[in-house]
C-alpha cells in the first residue's frame, strides 16, 4: 500500500473518530440538559412540608395570595389558613402565637410593642412592591410630584387647581394607624412630616373601602387615596380608578421591578430574631430561594430575584 492510500485511510479514520466523538459529546450535552430540566421540574414540585410540619403562619391582606401560593407549592396541597391582617399578625408573632408572618413593614407602635415584650423582630424582604396614589378616573390630574403629595397630606395644598386640576377642594382619605397602608404613607411618603388629622369622613377602615370611595362616580371625583400596587391593581382592581404618576413615572410592574418608580417598598417575611425552629428557617429560606421567587412571580408579585 503506497503512502498516498495510507494517508487517505488515516484521514478517514480520524474523521470517523471525530464524528463518533461529536455524537457522544452531543448526547451527553442533551442528556445533561434533560436531566437539569427534570431536576428543575422536580425542585418546583417536590413536597417540602406537610400540614403537620408547616410552621404557624399569618399574613396581611395584600400578602395572603402570596402566602397561599407559597404554601400550596411547598406542600402540594391547598391548606386553609385563618389569616388575620397586618397589625394582628404582628401582635400574634410578638406573643408567640405564630412563627412567621408575611406583611408590610412594622409600624412604630408595633416595634414598641415588640420592645415592651422583649422581642426583637427579624424583617427580611421577600418581594418588591410600590406604594401608589390613585384618583377617580375623571379627575384631570395624571401626574403629581412627591413634594405635592406631602403637601396634600400635611394640609398645605387643599385644592386640585394647585396641582393642575379643577377648582375643587381635595378630599384626602387616610387609613387607621397601624394599618399596613397607613404605615406605608408615614414611612415611605411623609418621612417625618406631620400628617393632618383626618375628619371622620376622611378616615377609611379598610383597603377596599378607600378604593370604593375614590372610584365612586358621585362622591369620588375630588378625592385621593393610596394603597399598595398589588392590592389595588390585582386583588381589588377597579376600572374607575386612575393611578397617579409620581415625578413623571407611572406605577407599573416594570417600573417597580427596575426601580424607577419613586415610592418603592416591599413585602417582608418577619420572624422573631434568633428563631431556632428548623422548619421556620427552612420555610423562610425556601420563600427566598429561586423556587420561591418563581412562585411569587407566577402569583403576580414582583420578585426580588430576577
Amino acid at each position: 500500500m503506497d503512502s498516498r492510500k495510507r494517508k487517505i485511510i488515516l484521514i478517514d479514520i480520524v474523521i470517523g473518530i471525530l464524528i463518533v466523538a461529536s455524537c457522544v459529546i452531543t448526547y451527553f450535552i442533551v442528556q445533561s440538559s434533560h436531566d437539569k430540566k427534570r431536576e428543575e421540574k422536580l425542585d418546583m414540585e417536590s413536597v417540602i412540608f406537610t400540614k403537620d410540619t408547616l410552621p404557624r403562619i399569618d399574613a396581611s391582606l395584600a400578602t395572603q395570595p402570596l402566602t397561599d401560593a407559597f404554601i400550596q407549592n411547598f406542600t402540594g396541597e391547598k391548606i386553609k389558613i385563618d389569616y388575620t391582617n397586618t397589625h394582628p399578625s404582628y401582635v400574634k408573632l410578638i406573643n408567640n402565637q405564630v412563627d412567621l408572618i408575611v406583611v408590610t413593614e412594622p409600624s412604630n407602635e408595633e416595634l414598641a410593642l415588640a420592645k415592651e415584650k422583649g422581642v426583637e423582630l427579624e424583617v427580611t424582604k421577600v418581594v418588591n412592591e410600590g406604594f401608589v396614589f390613585f384618583v377617580n378616573k375623571n379627575n384631570k390630574v395624571d401626574d403629581i410630584t412627591l413634594d405635592n403629595i406631602q403637601k396634600i397630606y400635611t394640609g398645605q395644598i387643599v385644592n386640585w387647581k394647585d396641582v393642575g386640576g379643577d377648582n375643587n377642594k381635595i378630599i384626602a382619605y387616610q387609613r387607621p394607624v397601624n394599618s399596613g397602608s397607613q404605615t406605608g404613607l408615614l414611612s415611605l411618603v411623609m418621612k417625618g412630616k406631620q400628617v393632618k388629622i383626618p375628619t371622620t369622613m376622611e378616615k377609611i377602615e379598610t383597603m377596599e373601602g378607600i378604593i370604593d370611595v375614590v372610584s365612586d362616580y358621585d362622591n369620588g371625583l375630588n378625592s385621593i387615596g393610596y394603597s399598595y400596587y398589588y392590592y389595588a391593581n390585582v386583588m381589588y382592581k377597579n376600572d374607575n380608578l386612575k393611578y397617579l404618576a409620581i415625578n413623571g413615572v407611572k406605577p407599573e410592574y416594570k417600573t417597580i421591578q427596575d426601580g424607577t418608580y419613586p415610592i418603592l417598598t416591599a413585602y417582608f417575611i418577619v420572624t422573631r430574631k434568633g428563631e431556632q425552629n428548623e422548619n421556620v428557617i427552612k420555610l423562610k429560606e425556601t420563600m427566598l430561594s429561586k423556587r420561591g421567587q418563581e412562585v411569587a412571580k407566577k402569583a403576580g408579585y414582583v420578585p426580588i430575584v430576577k
